[in-house]
């Protein structure tokens, strides 16, 4: 066999630009504010719940608040998350670099090729145009 093709991951990452941190936020914000309407349709929910189950079996209620209360929960740990994220993308420095996912290549080699340097491959984005391959 002289060579073989291989699947290899390819980091994708983006020059930080205004535009991008802008969209960042704007997603990073839209997450809160989903988290923010499950928050209050938990709450609507829960109080119908808790008023069903009273009426049905008292000895429920405090399985089902616990239940509540662990959804609430979810739901307040992923809004501090992402506020911390919000942060961190407001700090970001123009023209530094940040991961934003991975993809995979199909790579043919061959009998002496590095494979160290096919495995570091890179693409970098600038705005969501391709602006560099490395190796």
């Amino acid at each position: 066999m002289e060579s073989m093709t291989l699947k290899c991951p390819v980091a994708v990452k983006a020059k930080v630009t205004e535009q991008l941190k802008a969209q960042m936020a704007a997603e990073i914000q839209d997450a809160i504010r989903k988290a923010d309407m499950e928050l209050q349709q938990i709450e609507f929910h829960a109080k119908r719940v808790m008023t069903e189950q009273a009426k049905v079996d008292a000895q429920g209620l405090t399985a089902l608040r616990q239940q509540i209360d662990a959804e609430k929960a979810k739901r307040v740990e992923f809004k501090t998350h992402m506020t911390e994220k919000l942060k961190e993308t407001a700090a970001l420095e123009i023209g530094s670099e940040v991961v934003q996912g991975t993809m995979e290549r199909s790579v043919t080699v061959s009998v002496g090729d590095n494979l160290h340097e096919i495995m570091g491959a890179e693409i970098l984005l600038e705005d969501g145009k391709i602006i560099a391959f490395r190796s």
